[in-house]
């Protein structure tokens, strides 16, 4: 009997194109097909992404990459997934032909018989897809279609199966869980299937909450974040903006004095929390007052973490056609000025676990010392911690370590011995 083709898949952008990448590998190799590294594959797939403008960049510039490996020889067929066949299949179609498919969006919800790719002590449950917001920047309503959770059931189960697997780190991701349950219940029921996934998953050591829209953080998901040791004190937050005006143009649901309520609500319940934000510098019309109140925004509530794009003007959306889009120059400068502002705020932030003792999530063994994580940092996002150990430690290993030292974004510490 001839085998069937080795596979291999490259999975660009967030983690929950790294869940589907990884159920369709788990459907493939339940099939026979053989998963492999790319070089070595017969097929290969190419999950992309296409949230703005550099994403579809890079998601180019690997499909150009694999192209030049089919003309080599080294791969036979080429699949491109995803969100960008999604938004530009006929285009691609007509300006590529060396693709043998383009794919669009396909319901691949978690699937206890994904095979892995990330690394394997910590993983992601992806319990939601789409978004119900309708930001007029995003183009994710267009790309994922309506807002669709799984049923309880069935998150509780794969976090239960996941904690029977060894995980270490459980995160719980989707566009905006907060939204979780609505479709289906007509309710919010983040906070009860939390309480449900605690329960059920007693082998793992932390659970994190990723993508919180701001108006739906409850005080019953702040206690449980409190209380419940287990789930990371660590709330993803994107506020995007602090102009009332520029917030109604985003369409966000927020005002600047709800955003400082909601901060406020999240420090004094779920104590030494680290927050973590995105902003969106550039909009169409951000005045440099505008820029300016931001910037005091974040000088006045200190993110312990926050990321900032660039404002990309995406076709499909509301505020593509909207008037006095900003120049690039301008955009680049007003990113640059917050990301050297945050620079200092995470340096002094940072400061302030020198001396302290901090549990650390080991992720890896780089040449004499170990890299990991605190419940304050997500995997492939946040900071790191470079760790020294006078015994062995693995990955998944969760040790007590002492905090020597601290780059701009990243501590430095020592592992203490066993007690």
């Amino acid at each position: 009997m001839q085998a069937l083709p080795k596979v291999g898949i490259l999975s660009l952008g967030c983690p929950r194109n790294i869940v589907d990448s990884e159920n369709i590998l788990g459907r493939l190799a339940l099939k026979g097909y053989r998963i492999v590294d790319i070089p070595r594959a017969d097929i290969a797939i190419l999950n992309t992404c296409a949230f703005i403008e550099d994403a579809k960049k890079e998601s180019i510039n690997a499909i150009l990459d694999l192209i030049r490996l089919k003309r080599d020889g080294k791969i036979k067929k080429i699949i491109v997934y995803g969100c960008l066949p999604q938004r530009y299949k006929e285009e691609l179609a007509g300006e590529l032909p060396e693709i043998d498919a383009f794919l669009g969006r396909v319901s691949l919800n978690n699937s206890p018989d994904s095979y892995r790719i990330t690394a394997k002590h910590y993983a992601y449950l992806k319990i939601c897809e789409g978004c119900i917001n309708n930001c007029s920047f995003c183009v994710i309503p267009s790309i994922k279609g309506r807002f669709a959770s799984i049923d309880m059931d069935s998150a509780v189960a794969r976090a239960s199966e996941l904690a029977c697997s060894g995980v270490s780190e459980l995160n719980i991701i989707g566009q905006d869980i907060s939204g979780y349950g609505f479709d289906l219940y007509r309710k919010f029921k983040l906070s009860e299937l939390l309480e449900k996934i605690i329960k059920a998953s007693k082998g793992i050591g932390w659970i994190r909450l990723l993508y919180l829209y701001p108006s739906r953080i409850s005080d019953r998901l702040l206690d449980i974040i409190s209380s419940e040791a287990r789930v990371c004190k660590y709330l993803d937050l994107p506020i995007q903006h602090a102009s009332n005006r520029i917030l109604r143009l985003m369409r966000r649901k927020t005002t600047k004095d709800e955003l400082l309520g909601v901060i406020e609500r999240i420090r004094s319940k779920v104590k030494g929390a680290a927050i973590r934000t995105s902003l969106i510098v550039g909009f169409p019309s951000e005045t440099d007052k505008e820029f300016k109140e931001l910037l005091s925004f974040i000088k006045d509530v200190r993110f312990e973490r926050l990321g900032v794009f660039i404002y990309s003007r995406e076709e499909g959306t509301a505020a593509y056609n909207f008037n006095k889009q900003i120049p690039q120059k301008v955009k680049e400068e007003r990113f640059n000025e917050i990301m050297s502002f945050q620079q200092q705020i995470s340096s002094e932030v940072n400061s302030k676990f020198i001396g302290k003792t901090l549990k650390v999530l080991v992720d890896e063994k780089e040449g004499g010392s170990y890299l990991g994580r605190t419940e304050y940092d997500a995997p492939e996002v946040d900071g790191t911690v470079y760790l020294r150990s006078k015994r062995k430690l693995n990955p998944g290993d969760f040790v007590k370590a002492r905090i020597t030292d601290t780059l701009e974004y990243d501590l430095a510490g020592e592992a203490l011995e066993h007690r």
